[in-house]
C-alpha cells in the first residue's frame, strides 16, 4: 500500500478571493445555481468522447487523462457536469495547449498558479470542467484517490450524496459558496481514506517482519 507525501494529504482549501482572483472572463452559467441530479450512465460515455478528442487534439502533450469528480463514480447523484483532469508537462506554458483546446471549443476560465498551477476550462456547452495541472501536481493523486474510494464504499458514497443535496439547498441563495461548503464532508472522507492507507501499509511491514523472523 503506498504512504502518500504530505502534498498530497494535505487538502489545499482555496477561499472565494482566490477564485475571483483567478476568474479569466465571464464566469461559467454552471455558477449560478447548483442541481443535483441521479447518476446517468450517460456521463462515462461523454467522458470517452472527451477523451478521444482531447488525446487526438493534444497528442504527445497528455502525460494522464482521467475521469474524476461525482459523475465518474456510479450511482453517485451530480451535478451533470464532467470533471476531467488533464495532467501535462507544465501548465504555465499556455501557448503550448490552449490554442488546441480553444479549437475544440474549450476557453480558459480560471488560471491559479498558487493551486499547484491548476487551469480549468470550459466546454462550449458547459457541460465539461476541464482541469489542467502540471506533471507531479498532488491534486489529480487525490482526486483519483477519492473517486475509487467512493466506487468501493457504498456508506460514504450515499453519506457524500446526500451532504451535496443539503448543501446544494443550504447555498441556493449563493450558489459559489457550495464547492467550498463540501469541504467539511470531504476531508471526513479523504481522512478514512488516508487511514485505511495507513493501517494497511502497518499491515504489510507486520507480515513483512513476520516472514523475515519465520
Amino acid at each position: 500500500m503506498a504512504e502518500y507525501p504530505q502534498d498530497v494529504v494535505q487538502r489545499f482549501h482555496g477561499t472565494p478571493e482566490q477564485v475571483d482572483a483567478g476568474l479569466v472572463g465571464e464566469p461559467p452559467r454552471t455558477w449560478e445555481s447548483v442541481v443535483i441530479e441521479e447518476y446517468d450512465p450517460a456521463w462515462a460515455q461523454r467522458f470517452r468522447a472527451v477523451r478521444s478528442s482531447l488525446t487526438e487534439a493534444l497528442g504527445g502533450l497528455v502525460i494522464s487523462l482521467e475521469h474524476v469528480g461525482s459523475t465518474a463514480v456510479p450511482q453517485l447523484a451530480a451535478k451533470p457536469v464532467i470533471d476531467v483532469d488533464l495532467v501535462i508537462e507544465d501548465t504555465a506554458e499556455e501557448s503550448g495547449y490552449l490554442p488546441a483546446l480553444a479549437q475544440l471549443g474549450y476557453r480558459l476560465v480560471l488560471r491559479e498558479p498558487w493551486w499547484h498551477g491548476h487551469r480549468m476550462l470550459l466546454s462550449s456547452a458547459e457541460d465539461v470542467n476541464l482541469h489542467v495541472w502540471p506533471q507531479g501536481a498532488p491534486e489529480p493523486v487525490r482526486h483519483r484517490l477519492f473517486r475509487d474510494w467512493l466506487r468501493a464504499h457504498p456508506h460514504d458514497r450515499e453519506r457524500y450524496a446526500v451532504a451535496k443535496r443539503r448543501l446544494a439547498r443550504d447555498t441556493a441563495h449563493r450558489p459559489r459558496d457550495y464547492s467550498l461548503a463540501k469541504n467539511e464532508v470531504i476531508d471526513e472522507i479523504y481522512a478514512r481514506i488516508f487511514a485505511a492507507s495507513d493501517a494497511a501499509a502497518e499491515a504489510e511491514q507486520r507480515g513483512a517482519t513476520t516472514r523475515a523472523d519465520g
